[in-house]
Formats: structure tokens, C-alpha cells, sequence
């Protein structure tokens, strides 16, 4: 007994502005509907010939189309009667538009707390906006460099994977670049190359800590620093910052567990800018040795100092080998070249180099090796020198016009380092999250700090960013919100008090 057709309901869609083959756009669509449900198991499908007429496509195309059908197990092929939809397919039914995320049961689809933990986190504001942070300014001559020194380097033809540590030319012009410019006591097998700092910290984090672990902070903390402990299972507890970053002073008061690690950004604290002082250094490395936890010196933006001398890394004062230095290129090149690096205690670099396969097996060796080149050809201090100077100008310029037109309004601070500054209001705005959320629907980004605490009492407060500025953007930029501002401070005026 002939049995009956699969197909009386079934009409594929062929869209030919689609990038993806007729014949796979017809085999997609048939494997959905058997694993849906839709092709019934054990039932034939028509004939190529009668596809072929019903569904307007060639007799070739439903041919292969089939065949890949039953390469792959969903259908077979029975000579001299046709192609039958498998009997014994071990899928559940999917349906409707289930492979989109949403429930195709009713029941709850299962995701990592993780993962859950992520969706619940604020994400970073537009990053070509202006006074967005981790913008830098074209600069030609340095792009030009760049753009030769890679063409030297491309080559796919190489055998093999890299070594997971990093290619050894960067490893060996990072060394001498941190003991020059930071201070930095490392030799190149000390030194992991990754893809930004956020790769460096979740690798260390990984490495130093179990879920459960704690972790110190500091208190308000860089927001990307804490979220990748928290997505690590850490339990966060946060120290104090003062206007000499953080209290040393209160470490061993801080409650529970000891800390399997500190994290902190000593030579320019995130967001509030204050470098820490000598005598909270060492007392940071006292407690550190004495209580056997690591610390996370990130070392974000010190190529951008303004004033006076740069601040010498932590990690060339650590004498008990507890320090793991972390930084990149992102501000001082470019972003895109995703090119960080991390320098870690001898007696741990086995333990790195066990972890780091297991993440992304090495690091790509093109940007690596271009940056190699760049350092090691002595092209690096004459770029740094002059995105020192444009940053500078750029700083300046947005400090006077936010004196200038805003001054009414926000109480900014001109900082001796790095590539944003902060302000404070004058009592105009109370709620710097609000003001943040209008300011981007203005056109402008302003970072919020109130929501990088987590103790200790926020106050409104505001971090803008300056580096990658023109002074056409600043100009723009300040004026929106400066509008900003003077809307809502008039919506307040009007505003009814309450009788009392």
C-alpha cells in the first residue's frame, strides 16, 4: 500500500534577495518542518518531479535539497518508491518560532545565573557620542604606520597554533615598555597578551578565584571590573575611596572571609581620579602578603599624564610577588586593535597558561604582531607624545566651556590625568541617572557615578569623557547640555512645593 504525500501542506518560500542558497533555503525549511512536526514520520514526500511543479523550483534544486535531507538523517531514500520522511527521529518538536528564544511549551527556558546576571546589568552608553569615555582622535600619521605594518604581516600560510601566552616579539616590547615608562619589575615570560583588558581581568579572575570567593573593590568601583567578578560567582565587598583613592585604613575591618583578591586602579582611581599615596601602597601589599590574597593592579590610562612625573605602577613596589598588572593599547592606539596585556608573578605564569587555551587557545597574532613592530621601531613615544597633547587640549577646552556655560550648574574638576573628568552638581539636579538618561536623549553621554557604589553613600555626580573630542564636538556637545540642564531646572522651578 503506497503511502500517502508529506507535503499537502507544506509550500517552501524561496527569497532570492537572501544571501543563502535556494537549495539551502528549501533544505532549512523542510528539516524545520519534519523536526516541527509539520512532515509527519514515515510519510513520503512528493516526488522531484511533482515538487518541482508544485513549489515552482527546479527538479535539481528538490534533488539535492533531498539528498541533504538524508545525509544528515531526516529522511530516506527507498529506490523505486521514493523519499520517505524518517521513522525513528529522536528530536522533540519545535514550533513556531522557538529557535528565536522564546517558550515553545509553556515551560521556562533555562539560562545561567550568569548569564541571567548579565541581562540585569546596565549596558555601556553609545561609544562614538561625545563625552563617551575610550574615544581617540584619528590620528593620520599614526594610522598610516599601522596600516604598513600590518600589510607586512598578513599572512595566512602559517602552521599551527601560537603560543597562548602571546606572540614572544610583543611579549618582549611590552617587558621593556613597562619597566621603562611603569616601573614594572617583569621579564616576557611573565607577560600574557590579551584581547583588552576586560579579557586580562576575566582571565585573571578565573585563575586567582573559586565561586564564592571574596573579593575587595573599590568603593565606587569600574563598573566592568565589577561585573566580571560578579559573573565569576565573587562575593563583592567594597572599600572606602577618599580623595587619595582607597582607605588602606579600613581593610582589615572589612567583613567576613578573607579575600581571595583585591582589585583596584591605584595610579588614577575609576571614576573619581585620585591617585593613591605611598603609604597606602605599602599598606595595601602589607595586607595582601600577610593575609595571602592577590591584587589586581588595572592600570587604565597611565600614558595619559598631564602633570608632574607618571605615578609608578604598584606592581614595581611588590616585593612578595602578589600583584598582577594589568593594561592595553585601547586609548593609546586605537580600540579596535583589541591588543591588552597582563603581567603576572612567576611562580603563577604555569597556572595562566593552563586556563588561558581553555578561553580563546591564543590570542590572534596579526594586530599582536603589528603592535611588536610599532613598539620595537620606535614609533611609539612620538604617537604617544602627540595624543598626550591633542587629549590635553581637548581637556582644557571642555573644562573652560563647561566653566563657561555651565558653571551654574555643575562644579567640574580639571584632572592631572586620564581621559575624562568629573563633576559635581551645584544642587540644581539631585539624581544623576535621570539627568544621564536625558542628556542621551539630548545627543550627549554622561556617565552617572551614583551607581558604581555599592556601600558607601553616592552622591550625584557625573564623568564625562574628553579624549577623541574635536573642538567643533565639544562646542556642540556642551551647548545640548547645557540645555539639558536649564530644562529641567526651569521643569523644577515650576514645580508646585507642597504645603506643610
Amino acid at each position: 500500500m503506497r503511502r500517502e504525500s508529506a507535503a499537502a501542506g507544506f509550500r517552501p518560500v524561496i527569497d532570492s534577495a537572501l544571501p543563502v542558497p535556494a537549495v539551502r533555503q528549501l533544505y532549512l525549511q523542510l528539516r524545520d518542518s519534519i523536526v516541527g512536526g509539520t512532515l509527519r514520520a514515515g510519510a513520503r514526500l512528493p516526488s522531484t518531479r511533482t515538487a518541482s511543479t508544485e513549489w515552482s523550483l527546479s527538479r535539481g534544486l528538490v534533488a539535492e535539497a533531498y539528498e541533504m535531507l538524508i545525509a544528515e538523517g531526516y529522511a530516506t531514500g527507498k529506490h523505486g518508491s521514493g523519499t520517505y520522511v524518517t521513522d525513528n527521529l529522536p528530536l522533540p518538536k519545535v514550533q513556531g518560532n522557538a529557535s528565536r528564544g522564546t517558550k515553545a511549551d509553556g515551560r521556562k527556558r533555562g539560562i545561567s545565573a550568569a548569564a541571567r546576571l548579565a541581562l540585569s546589568l546596565e549596558t555601556a552608553p553609545p561609544a562614538q557620542m561625545a563625552f563617551a569615555t575610550g574615544r581617540v582622535i584619528h590620528d593620520q600619521r599614526t594610522a598610516i604606520l599601522l596600516k604598513r605594518l600590518a600589510h607586512r604581516h598578513i599572512d595566512y600560510a602559517h602552521d599551527g597554533y601560537r603560543d597562548p601566552q602571546g606572540e614572544s616579539a610583543l611579549r618582549e616590547a611590552v617587558a621593556a615598555y613597562l619597566m621603562a615608562s611603569r616601573g614594572v619589575r617583569c621579564d616576557p615570560r611573565q607577560v600574557f597578551i590579551t584581547s583588552g583588558t576586560q579579557q586580562g581581568l576575566d582571565l585573571a579572575i578565573r585563575v586567582l578565584m573559586s565561586p564564592g570567593d571574596t573579593a575587595l573593590v573599590e568603593d565606587p568601583c569600574y563598573p566592568p571590573a565589577r561585573q566580571a567578578l560578579l559573573l565569576n560567582g565573587a562575593r563583592i565587598v567594597g572599600v572606602p575611596v577618599d580623595a587619595k583613592g582607597m582607605v588602606t585604613e579600613t581593610l582589615d575591618a572589612s567583613d567576613g572571609p578573607a579575600p581571595a583578591l583585591i582589585y583596584v586602579t591605584p595610579s588614577h582611581q575609576y571614576p573619581c581620579g585620585s591617585a593613591l599615596p605611598l603609604a597606602r601602597r605599602l599598606q595595601l601589599l602589607a595586607f595582601a602578603q600577610q593575609r595571602g590574597c592577590w591584587i589586581i593592579e588595572d592600570d587604565y590610562d597611565s600614558e595619559f599624564r598631564y602633570e608632574g612625573h607618571p605615578i609608578a605602577s604598584l606592581q614595581g613596589l611588590d616585593a612578595g610577588g602578589r600583584v598582577i598588572y594589568a593594561g592595553s593599547f585601547s586609548k593609546a592606539l586605537v580600540p579596535g586593535i583589541r591588543v591588552g596585556y597582563l603581567v603576572v608573578p612567576d611562580d603563577l605564569a604555569a597556572a595562566f597558561r593552563a586556563v588561558r587555551p581553555v578561553i580563546d587557545r591564543f590570542p590572534a597574532p596579526l594586530h599582536q604582531l603589528v603592535v611588536a613592530d610599532f613598539l620595537n621601531e620606535g614609533y611609539f613615544p612620538a604617537h604617544l607624545r602627540r595624543l598626550r597633547e591633542s587629549s590635553r587640549a581637548s581637556r582644557d577646552l571642555l573644562f573652560d566651556l563647561l566653566q563657561e556655560r555651565l558653571s551654574d550648574h555643575l562644579v567640574a574638576l580639571r584632572p592631572e590625568q586620564g581621559v575624562y573628568l568629573t563633576a559635581n552638581s551645584t544642587g540644581t539636579w539631585q539624581d544623576d541617572r535621570a539627568l544621564a538618561h536625558a542628556a542621551l536623549a539630548g545627543g550627549v553621554v554622561v556617565i552617572p557615578i551614583s551607581p558604581m557604589h555599592i556601600r558607601t553613600p553616592p552622591e550625584p555626580r557625573l564623568l564625562l569623557g574628553f579624549s577623541g573630542l574635536t573642538a567643533a564636538e565639544t562646542d556642540l556637545a556642551t551647548r545640548r547640555l547645557a540645555e539639558v540642564l536649564q530644562r529641567r531646572s526651569a521643569r523644577r522651578s515650576r514645580t508646585p512645593r507642597p504645603r506643610r
